[in-house]
């Protein structure tokens, strides 16, 4: 590690106040930040905690949508009544988040504004067509995810909240790397009154999108039946040490099918 400053501000007024020099990083739940400045990958001169502030914190359900603040942990969403009555496919991609500890020190709102491209969180967004809501404005999830590690934030924005609607049915399902249990591939369903849309991580070269093979199956059969036959291209999805495209693709209808089986 090296010396920087650190500021604790109370309210996202002051931590905006804090982000006018560019060389900055906020400080969530630290799950990726503070790994990769142990290890030198960024520097920043300032380290801005956004633990101390009250406003960033709770769930709350109004009418029909769930709001989630920003620096909720997984662990407090894992186990809040409201969603796990209201939306249980939430409560149950955050309990099967990393370990305890991560579970517990992590927040959905760093895990959006990271958008790491295994994450499980941009999935249960971008399905969900959820809104970000930031001390600046609001962003429809469909405008949110530019591609790996890359939000449409701009400087001084800081997410506030997570707007999700309730859905008619909802599940997520995912095939994780065993070691850091992020998704080799995850796929979250959602049936809303709009429609249905799904979204994949895990599997994608610029991070979570949405399955329109996927999609146009389900929209008149909302049954695990449906995704018989049905095919996902492997042209555009990752390939690693972990799986080849093609895999990556089979995993995809796999995971959908398991996903759309739960929700019931």
């Amino acid at each position: 590690m090296y010396s920087f400053e650190y500021v604790r501000p109370t309210s996202v007024a002051d931590a905006a106040k804090q982000m006018v020099d560019a060389d900055f990083r906020l400080l969530a739940g630290g799950q990726t930040l503070i790994p990769t400045m142990k290890q030198r990958l960024v520097r920043p001169f300032t380290v801005v905690d956004l633990a101390g502030i009250a406003d960033l914190k709770g769930i709350h359900k109004t009418g029909n949508a769930i709001g989630i603040g920003a620096m909720t942990t997984h662990a407090e969403i894992a186990r809040d009544a409201a969603i796990r009555a209201s939306v249980p496919a939430l409560a149950q991609l955050a309990d099967g988040i990393g370990d305890a500890q991560v579970r517990h020190r992590g927040t959905i709102g760093g895990s959006i504004a990271n958008n790491d491209p295994a994450a499980d969180w941009p999935a249960a967004v971008l399905a969900l067509g959820a809104t970000i809501v930031t001390n600046k404005r609001q962003i429809a999830a469909d405008q949110f995810f530019k591609g790996l590690f890359t939000t449409a934030l701009e400087p001084g924005e800081i997410i506030t909240a997570i707007g999700f609607p309730v859905p008619e049915k909802a599940a997520y399902a995912k095939f994780e790397q065993r070691a850091s249990r992020f998704a080799l591939t995850g796929v979250f369903v959602a049936k809303l009154a709009g429609g249905v849309r799904v979204a994949v991580t895990g599997a994608g070269e610029g991070g979570v999108f949405r399955s329109k093979e996927i999609e146009a199956a389900l929209a008149s059969n909302f049954s695990a039946a449906a995704l018989a036959g049905v095919k996902v291209p492997a042209t555009g999805l990752l390939t690693d040490l972990h799986a080849r495209p093609d895999y990556r693709a089979a995993l995809i209808v796999a995971m959908a099918e398991r996903a759309v089986a739960a929700a019931g």
